[in-house]
């Protein structure tokens, strides 16, 4: 007799072997008889957010910690609420599966006018919407090979790390599938790059680290994504060039390496990194997501022709590019090629100190202390959630410590992500390390967006830093356009009372009005120690920002404003 288990206790089985714990979404008819299979996986939960903006929020936070997420939503009304989540993880790389209930074939089939449809017997109008934003879309149709496209679907999202949409008619739940199948893991392997292509590239690579005497390496967000940061590391401890990262790239090396160099944002960068930057005569360049926010909007100002652009699923180099190499093997088949030759130890690194300057301890907190203060205050592992705004910003002045990650939006830029990724995040490191910090840093105004996932975090009993940026409105948008337009205006809440309005029993929630205040708080042993929710609302004056922010709105202001 042949083993078999339901299509639900089969899905949410292999999720569970890819390490995914937590499914996020909000339960819908279409869904509810999927969902009653999650209890029947030991270790499995059904987080179930406030909306599916949020989970989907909160599922991309979660990719990030873990490498992959499930959100599960309900036919029509629910997917299309998630959707802006689930195109910011097609942008910035992130694995997600996104399980949409879906009518029974029967009923689409004689085209019923059923709720959450547009009231024409389309039942693929909504897949199609995903489209444009997923790696893949499946809808399991054929009863006899439903293991196999759930385990396609499985495999794309982690090993392309980009959403994909796997659609489960509601009459399917119970359909038996094959249970030994389960013995055999997904195959996660990349597939291997071409060997003569490669060599070639290997050849010209090594030709131009050769000759190269102002070598760098420039780290982004994709090496982290497509998990390289092994590969990156060895290659900077190999061949001791400068390393230096973009904002999306933050987290993606190790900051206290004597060889990393800082942050390089084009003409937003210290001067010091500017200078080392923009005259090497090589760049090697991993992941790189080359956005306006990302480069200062497109203000990278090489001296050199000589760049070779290391990608998940193409190398290039100069003007020339190679399909199909792929940077994971390419940069492993490199470090094994270096040679004393390729060596160069003596390329100066800026010494960029990101010390906060005292203040008095009266002063109010001016943001270009805050971000490089927080520096002292964090510690190896953290993970350090920063919103779209004054906190993406400020956060590339904060000296990161060792296997700390970064997370933020820079590409997609939605602001209310952060409080979601935050909630799925701390979802993450709690089910790694109960004791691993997690750190948000979002302002009043995104915070209004998103703010009811706090609620969630709260019910499972999840331990978060949420620290509130008050500076009374959208500064970001001022500072852009609108300083005192009121649409750039926002009600104030009384945020140090949100943890008790959400029913939180231990939590702490603080107001910091001074920098004396923040140092007293940020110094205290107990307060270091993530054993209880905590919310402080820093109080900023309005139109206060780093000073990279300042100087990026005025560039996004000018590009807005050209006709032509």
């Amino acid at each position: 007799m042949v083993k078999e288990i339901s299509l639900g206790n089969y899905l949410f089985t292999r999720l569970k072997q890819l390490g995914v714990d937590s499914v996020f979404g909000v339960p819908g008819d279409f869904t509810l008889p999927l969902l009653d299979h999650i209890y029947e996986v030991e270790g499995m939960k059904w987080v179930g957010n406030t909306n599916e903006l949020n989970a989907g929020y909160a599922a991309d936070g979660y990719s990030r910690v873990k490498r992959l997420a499930a959100l599960c939503t309900t036919f029509g009304v629910g997917e299309l609420s998630a959707l802006a989540a689930v195109a910011g993880s097609y942008a910035e790389h992130v694995g997600m599966v996104h399980i949409v209930g879906v009518p029974s074939l029967t009923s689409q089939s004689k085209q019923l006018l059923l709720h959450h449809t547009l009231g024409n017997g389309d039942f693929t109008v909504f897949r199609q919407m995903s489209d444009k934003i997923c790696e893949t879309t499946i809808t399991l149709s054929d009863p006899t090979k439903v293991g196999e496209d759930i385990d396609r679907a499985l495999r794309t999202a982690y090993v392309a790390q980009r959403p994909v949409y796997l659609a489960v008619p509601a009459n399917f739940h119970d359909l038996p599938i094959d249970a030994t199948r389960l013995d055999t893991p997904i195959d996660l392997t990349i597939e291997a790059n071409e060997t003569d292509a490669q060599e070639e590239v290997l050849e010209t690579i090594i030709e131009m680290m050769t000759k190269a005497e102002k070598p760098i390496i420039l780290v982004d967000a994709c090496a982290s994504r497509h998990d390289t940061i092994k590969e990156t590391n060895e290659l900077a401890v190999r061949t001791q060039y400068p390393v230096f990262v973009t904002p999306m790239g933050k987290s993606s090396f190790d900051e206290l390496n004597p060889r990393f160099g800082g942050v390089y944002v084009g003409s937003l960068s210290s001067p010091e990194v500017a200078e080392v930057v923009e005259s090497a005569d090589l760049v090697l360049s991993v992941g790189a997501l080359l956005s306006d926010f990302n480069t200062g909007s497109f203000t990278y100002r090489y001296s050199t022709r000589n760049i070779v652009e290391f990608h998940s699923n193409h190398t290039k180099i100069r003007s020339a590019s190679y399909p199909g190499i792929r940077m994971k093997e390419l940069l492993q088949k490199l470090n094994a090629k270096v040679t004393k030759a390729i060596v160069k130890p003596n390329v100066p690194v800026p010494t960029i100190k990101e010390v906060a300057t005292p203040m008095p301890p009266e002063s109010k907190i001016r943001q270009q202390w805050l971000w490089t203060r927080l520096s002292s205050f964090l510690r190896p592992g953290d993970i350090i959630v920063s919103e779209t705004g004054t906190s993406s910003f400020g956060i590339v002045h904060t000296k990161f410590p060792k296997n700390t990650i970064g997370i933020s939006q820079v590409l997609w830029g939605s602001i209310g992500y952060s409080v979601g990724a935050a909630m799925g995040a701390a979802m993450g490191a709690a089910e790694l390390d109960p004791n691993r910090r997690v750190l948000l840093f979002v302002g009043d105004g995104s915070l209004q967006l998103t703010v009811t996932e706090i609620s969630t975090m709260i019910k499972w009993g999840l331990k978060p830093y949420i620290f509130v940026l008050n500076n009374d409105g959208y500064t970001i948008e001022r500072l852009i356009h609108g300083e005192k337009a009121g649409y750039n205006d926002i009600h104030m809440w009384k945020y140090a009372n949100l943890l008790d309005t959400f029913n939180a029993t231990d939590y702490e929630s603080l107001q910091v009005n001074t920098v004396g205040e923040l140092e007293k708080l940020l110094s205290d042993k107990e307060f270091n120690e993530p054993k209880r929710i905590r919310l402080m609302e820093l109080f900023i004056p309005k139109m206060d920002a780093p000073v990279s922010l300042i100087k990026q709105a005025k560039i996004t202001a000018q590009t807005n404003a050209v006709s032509e």
